[in-house]
């Protein structure tokens, strides 16, 4: 060999272990399941809040757990979210924005240089899908879908539990999944989630959903696991959480059952509750029963009230005038 050539590649090794000896080892390469756990682990995290992570998380970790950190490029995340068709976009967003503080926890920790989802855009609205941002756009079920609803959905006891709960309470479908019965108040009919920001808020929910909770509770509902939803694996017989997807796939066959119920969502139970409760209370009281941060989040229902008021009105002037 060159002894030029034999020189250089010496300094290039001894250059190389200088600098390897000399890194911290956090900067040594973690599997994105490792990181996660830490993720988990860090004190002041709430049980809700911990478990609103993981749902988010898991997905992501069945495919990619193994894989080290350094490894997951922009690319093959970008592909990962947008594998995600099932979800509603808002629930597209959250789980982009805790994967996205995942990996901003790398980049604290050291693991990585930079954060490869830093400034990805979020999903929009799916106009194909129903799926809307604007206040007219609200979705929410009519009296008479709601009666097509529960006389569809009384057969399916855990499916029938989740829908009255939304309905009544005007939760979120994360909130109510991510619920341990421990957490319900079967005296003062309420629980609490935690929403936005971490903030803390009590849902009621009214007497006639106490008899179909009881039901759930003593028929269907697997006693093994803390939440107060569960499933169970048609082949391990493992109980877990009811997944979102399993939720959504439930709700999906049912309202394929009905063309009146065809465009409908899970997430409209929500606005259904709020539409329903809009001139019953004050608008802060709303606020509050919804865990919205801002008053004009709320007010979006009172304008959507309004306008379907000025569209009758407007009907009912011109069949006066003709006649």
């Amino acid at each position: 060999m060159d002894k030029k050539i034999y020189i250089a590649i010496v300094l290039y090794v001894r250059h190389y272990k200088l600098f390897y000896v000399g890194v911290s080892p956090k900067f040594m390469s973690i599997t994105l399941a490792n990181l996660a756990t830490q993720f988990l682990e860090r004190p002041g995290l709430s049980q809700s809040t911990i478990r609103s992570y993981e749902s988010a998380m898991i997905p992501l970790l069945q495919q990619y757990g193994q894989v080290p950190i350094d490894s997951l490029d922009r690319q093959i995340l970008k592909q990962y979210l947008n594998s995600l068709t099932h979800l509603l976009y808002t629930t597209h967003n959250r789980h982009q924005t805790i994967i996205q503080s995942l990996f901003n926890f790398a980049v604290e920790q050291g693991y990585l240089v930079a954060n490869p989802l830093a400034k990805l855009k979020r999903r929009q609205p799916c106009l194909a899908k129903g799926e809307h941002n604007t206040a007219e756009a609200i979705r929410y079920l009519t009296s008479q879908q709601l009666q097509i609803l529960y006389s569809l959905v009384e057969q399916n006891s855990r499916l029938h539990t989740l829908i009255l709960l939304l309905h009544r309470t005007g939760a979120k479908v994360s909130e109510v999944l991510a619920l341990d019965l421990e957490q319900v108040d079967f005296i003062g009919r309420k629980f609490l989630v935690i929403g936005n920001g971490n903030k803390q808020r009590w849902c009621f929910y009214s007497e006639d959903m106490t008899q179909v909770l009881e039901k759930y509770l003593k028929l269907y509902r697997h006693p093994g696991h803390p939440a107060l939803f569960t499933a169970q694996h048609p082949f391990t017989l493992k109980v877990t959480r009811l997944s979102y997807r399993t939720a959504h796939d439930d709700w999906t066959n049912l309202v394929q059952q009905s063309p009146e119920l065809a465009k409908a969502r899970l997430y409209d139970l929500r606005h259904t509750f709020a539409m329903e409760r809009v001139g019953l209370m004050g608008i802060e009281e709303l606020q509050t029963l919804m865990g919205h941060t801002s008053i004009q989040t709320t007010l979006r229902y009172q304008k959507v009230i309004s306008i379907r008021a000025e569209e009758v009105a407007r009907k009912a002037l011109h069949t006066l005038t003709i006649t």
